[in-house]
């Protein structure tokens, strides 16, 4: 199986757990199984992650899956370093605060290749559809990791120089 010196990954998290709305009925907290197919935590922290000895995981992370997050960087053998917040320019939902971000957790493992271009923490691109993330990440780690293998997780399109593994693209690629 090839390896991965740079992981990205928008995993598809579930939302599936139930909530007391604000005028007091139940309902989903997040309706996502009208985008894509969720999976378990335990399914997505128990999935067989082919990176290099020294590799970094770059994973989303919405703020109400923060925790989940965190344990699945680790379940796949990362060590958290640190974040960058995507600002989408947009008011979300939420039950403390509007929501207008998301979180990109940094994970090492060995001893990568640092980055060769280092940028302000907070992207700011307009959100467009659901889930889809911004074009300016991907552009930065394409400009700080040129010579490293690539691979995205949880696909929803392929680019070039990645390899991409995920239920909305053709890939060869077993995890």
């Amino acid at each position: 199986m090839r390896k991965y010196q740079i992981i990205y990954a928008d995993p598809p998290w579930s939302y599936k757990k139930t909530a007391l709305n604000y005028n007091g009925s139940h309902g989903r907290l997040n309706d996502t199984w009208h985008y894509y197919d969720e999976m378990d935590i335990d399914d997505i922290k128990n999935l067989n992650i082919p990176s290099e000895k020294d590799s970094w995981l770059l994973l989303w992370a919405t703020v109400g899956k923060l925790p989940e997050a965190i344990e699945t960087l680790k379940a796949w053998g990362f060590e958290y370093r640190t974040c960058a917040i995507w600002d989408k320019w947009h008011l979300g939902l939420g039950w403390f605060f509007r929501i207008q971000h998301e979180i990109l957790l940094i994970g090492r493992k060995g001893k990568p290749k640092q980055p060769e271009i280092r940028v302000r923490s907070i992207f700011l691109e307009k959100r467009t559809t659901h889930s889809k993330k911004p074009k300016c990440i991907r552009e930065w780690i394409e400009g700080a990791f040129p010579e490293q293998t690539k691979l995205e997780l949880f696909a929803r399109e392929k680019h070039d120089g990645w390899d991409s593994w995920g239920n909305e693209v053709k890939s060869d690629i077993i995890l």
